[in-house]
């Protein structure tokens, strides 16, 4: 019979050998095997339709991967148990560790989001992908999905965070939640190892607005700031007309006609045609524009992959603002908050929100929406008529 004792005794030998617990009444026996190398594994014997089987059940010891005599014991009653019911354990093991082997990766399933979820849904969708990318499949993209738990991700996004990238930790969160969430949708696996993490850093709410003379002293520090041409021009066309960073980069010829931009609503971020008007501001930054223009985008990238040319990287042009904001001598910005700084300035020129809301083409709710089909274009070229006059007074006073 085995004891502890005895099994913590036992000696390796030049040939790997067996100990036998006491025999189960025919059912099978539970036994030490010690390999040469001192390691001593439970393995369970019993006969099958009258063929020897071996189940290992595991190493012996007492750390948490390992077994004691007592759990190992409580393994084998429940082989014995299966195999009463007539199920062959062995063969129940090979089949799981079979199945093991095929369950996704954590590479498996981003692709699967990223194809069935994010590119049918989102338009923001290469963000999820850089995201995943970077952060999350170098540290668990081989790993099973299934077996990514909760500690995985609190460790995932410490990482993050330890960098200094907080913000990004809670981007990261967000993605892993929704692409596990799909996962579980689709039977890849049974349960969001996200469940019940918190965001690692708390955001407050964005009202950065430029004043005056902020927008001044932006303007003017473009002109030595560290940044391509391309980069200026749709950082100030951004601040002129108020549209998207995503949608002013994409801007394209066959999109201007004469002093109007019709942004389509492919681009557009809520699936709606939109059109702006083109202050005298905003053509002469068109203009200038044709130094760097592409033959497809305005704004083009100076990176291109195999000639095919591409829109400039929102995130790109994100970064670029970032590191000169030391130069630029202001309070850290961000581009959306050119965008909020045009919709303020616009308001305080006397212009109504559902004007401001117009040009900046939001979604509106309600009945009085579905009825109101007025484009109100006459509407929004006088606000952003006024709102380019403004910052030509500006610039004038300032660069006198």
């Amino acid at each position: 019979m085995l004891t502890d004792r005895k099994i913590a005794n036992a000696k390796s030998q030049a040939k790997r050998y067996e100990m036998a617990d006491e025999n189960d009444h025919g059912r099978g026996t539970l036994l030490v095997r010690v390999a040469p190398t001192g390691s001593k594994t439970f393995v369970f014997r019993y006969y099958n339709n009258g063929k020897v089987r071996r189940l290992t059940l595991g190493e012996y010891g007492n750390l948490p991967s390992q077994l004691t005599l007592a759990q190992a014991r409580a393994k084998t009653a429940e082989a014995v148990s299966k195999l009463e019911q007539g199920v062959d354990p062995a063969k129940e093991e090979i089949q799981k560790k079979s199945e093991a082997a095929k369950a996704p990766t954590v590479t498996n399933l981003a692709l699967e989001y990223l194809e069935k979820w994010a590119k049918v849904r989102k338009r923001s969708w290469r963000e999820d992908e850089r995201i995943l990318v970077r952060d999350v499949l170098p540290v668990w993209g081989e790993k099973k999905a299934r077996d990514v738990t909760r500690r995985d991700v609190v460790l995932l996004l410490d990482g993050i965070v330890n960098r200094g990238a907080q913000i990004a930790a809670n981007r990261t969160l967000a993605l892993i939640r929704k692409m596990f969430n799909f996962g579980v949708s689709r039977s890849i696996l049974e349960f969001n190892p996200c469940a019940g993490v918190q965001a690692p850093s708390k955001e407050h709410q964005k009202d950065r607005v430029l004043s005056d003379e902020e927008i001044v002293q932006f303007w003017r520090g473009l002109e030595t700031a560290g940044m391509s041409l391309a980069t200026k021009l749709v950082l100030r066309m951004m601040l002129v007309t108020g549209q998207r960073l995503g949608e002013i980069n994409q801007l394209c010829r066959e999109q201007i006609e004469e002093d109007w931009w019709t942004i389509p609503a492919s681009i557009a971020k809520n699936g709606k045609a939109h059109r702006v008007p083109l202050s005298s501001l905003a053509l002469s930054l068109l203009a200038e524009s044709e130094k760097i223009a592409g033959t497809q985008y305005i704004f083009a990238s100076p990176k291109t992959g195999a000639g095919k040319e591409r829109p400039m990287s929102t995130t790109a042009l994100s970064h670029a603002l970032r590191k000169n904001h030391e130069l630029l001598g202001l309070p850290p910005f961000t581009p959306h908050d050119l965008r909020r700084t045009a919709a303020t300035h616009i308001g305080m020129l006397g212009f109504n929100r559902l004007i401001i809301s117009k040009i900046l083409n939001h979604v509106e709710g309600g009945v009085t929406a579905i009825y109101d089909r007025h484009t109100y274009d006459n509407e929004k070229r006088e606000a952003l008529h006024a709102w380019s006059a403004k910052l030509e007074r500006l610039f004038s006073d300032h660069f006198l």
